[in-house]
């Protein structure tokens, strides 16, 4: 008994301090990068000022997965779209993905926005490309579970997103 308790005690402790040193945090562009002032976590009363058009704000929804209560709010006029997350429904509010497109002229903190080439995409995430779940007319910087993915047509940037596209 006292083993299993040591023990279990010991996996507790090992989860709380976090990764271990070395092994690279997957999630840590995900929490660095910014397109413009907006970040992942970025909470909804900082927003005031930082975009100059007003939102539609979609229904609130309960997702299973997170079990979070999750809701759009559309720019369209300026070309973001912020998914936003609670606790509860009705809650304080943060960021916690944020796409862009045109005309929006909000860039990554490495410069690049829409309509900047797929060259220079590469080049600025280079250090940060997921070969295995970018496509032929998208690259994904950090994972799909957290990260930075560009779309391209004509070898254009099109669409920029930031935060989890899958779980």
């Amino acid at each position: 008994m006292r083993l299993t308790t040591f023990l279990t005690a010991g996996a507790l402790a090992a989860l709380l301090a976090g990764p271990v040193a070395g092994a690279g945090d997957e999630f840590a562009l995900l929490h660095s990068e910014r397109i413009g002032d907006l970040r992942d976590g970025l909470p909804e009363s900082a927003l005031k000022g930082k975009i100059d058009c007003q939102p539609t704000r979609g229904p609130e929804e309960l997702w299973g997965a997170d079990g979070a209560w999750h809701q759009d709010w559309v720019y369209k006029d300026c070309g973001i779209v912020l998914g936003m997350a609670s606790e509860k429904k009705g809650g304080r509010k943060s960021i916690e993905s944020i796409s862009v497109s045109a005309p929006s002229t909000l860039s990554t903190k490495q410069g690049i926005k829409i309509g900047s080439t797929e060259a220079e995409v590469r080049k600025a995430y280079q250090r940060d490309w997921n070969k295995d779940e970018s496509g032929a007319d998208d690259f994904v910087a950090g994972s799909l579970y957290g990260g930075l993915i560009f779309k391209f047509e004509g070898g254009k940037v099109t669409s920029i997103f930031l935060g989890a596209s899958a779980e």
